[in-house]
């Protein structure tokens, strides 16, 4: 991907508020994950990870702190991308389908192109921070992979038999030459999920779908079920919410079903 395109929340992944330049990798923030997913601090003088974990207070000023995480979360995210391709095994798709990766936003799927999936599991994460792959970063950065990540979940579904979706619902914007422009097809969650839905789910005609959905995902589920009523109602045979809060008579009655 060009230099000059950049994919996190803001243009600001190596700089926060104009006000502190930041590390450019995880490393350099001082931390790394150890065997068992969780966040650790390096020795700065052995290069070695400690068993000390997260340290959000290492500023005076409450701001530069959350400045700091918020710049911190950054780089989790885009390592939690490289390790849904490379030890995952996860494909990165553009969405829109055929769009130039520098305009285009992108989801993860088990393979390059779905057809015909005899099982398929769609994950759709809340609003907010968080990316493809991830449920809450929060978890990610204070506990650990499996808690915060949806790998757990991409792991058990492929022992199951199942292929795999991953959207990326609030990657909606990108900054190029200092201009920051939404991405056609993903200007906001639901025309994601929808534009996934479209290209990447219905048109492998899978057999059965499954959908788990976190906190804001569960109401991006519902308007895809009153988008596609007949693909809901003939191929999604479960939907799972997660802390997700709904009101009976605004579901959809084929949902419901």
């Amino acid at each position: 991907m060009p230099e000059k395109v950049q994919t996190g929340i803001s243009s600001a992944t190596n700089k926060m508020s104009g006000t502190k330049a930041y590390p450019k990798t995880l490393e350099g923030f001082g931390y790394g994950f150890d065997e068992e997913g969780k966040l650790r601090q390096i020795d700065p003088e052995t290069g070695k990870l400690t068993d000390k974990g997260f340290d959000f207070n290492i500023y005076t000023n409450a701001t530069e702190n959350q400045e700091h995480y918020e710049a911190l979360g950054e780089h989790i995210t885009e390592w939690v991308y490289e390790r849904l391709e490379q030890k995952v095994g996860l494909k990165r798709l553009v969405l829109p389908e055929g769009a130039p990766p520098e305009e285009a936003s992108f989801v993860f799927s088990t393979q390059e192109r779905l057809e015909r999936p005899k099982k398929l599991l769609v994950l759709i994460h809340g609003s907010g921070v968080v990316r493809a792959g991830q449920w809450a970063r929060s978890l990610i950065i204070n506990h650990s992979l499996d808690s915060g990540t949806q790998i757990p979940y991409i792991e058990r579904a492929r022992s199951l038999g199942y292929e795999v979706l991953l959207t990326n619902t609030n990657d909606n914007y990108r900054t190029s030459g200092g201009t920051r422009k939404a991405i056609k097809g993903s200007r906001n969650p639901t025309e994601h999920a929808v534009s996934a839905f479209e290209q990447y789910v219905i048109a492998s005609n899978p057999e059965s779908v499954a959908i788990v959905a976190h906190s804001f995902g569960g109401v991006v589920t519902v308007e895809l079920a009153q988008r596609f009523p007949e693909f809901f109602k003939d191929k999604v045979f479960a939907v799972g919410f997660t802390d997700s809060v709904h009101s009976a008579s605004l579901v959809p009655k084929g949902l419901i079903e």
